[in-house]
């Protein structure tokens, strides 16, 4: 498994318009693309403009057959609400994450 971290800056005008692009984004590559296991999306306390999408694949292999020439179609739309920062993947070495008990 491995985790792609993606740092974007995001005017607070488009805040709104950007998290739900990337609720669709995500879902619909969640659903569509092989290897593809979701992502969470975190904005800074301090900056927030500053704003990480991670999303987790399969396989590095996986991630580079959709990631391509680095202009996914999928994600176009939140490149023209963004300015995306950076992209680094991270292998998992392990997760002890749970969910919050009701």
């Amino acid at each position: 498994m491995v985790r792609v971290v993606y740092r974007w800056r995001v005017a607070p005008e488009h805040y709104d318009a950007f998290l739900a692009t990337w609720r669709a984004t995500t879902n619909r590559i969640h659903d569509t693309v092989p290897g593809a296991l979701g992502s969470f999306m975190m904005r800074s306390s301090a900056d927030g403009c500053d704003v990480l999408t991670i999303a987790r694949w399969t396989s590095r292999e996986a991630w580079e057959r959709f990631w391509g020439d680095e202009r996914p179609p999928q994600m176009q739309r939140m490149g023209a609400l963004a300015h995306r920062v950076s992209v680094e993947v991270f292998e998992e070495i392990e997760d002890h994450t749970r969910s919050p008990s009701m």
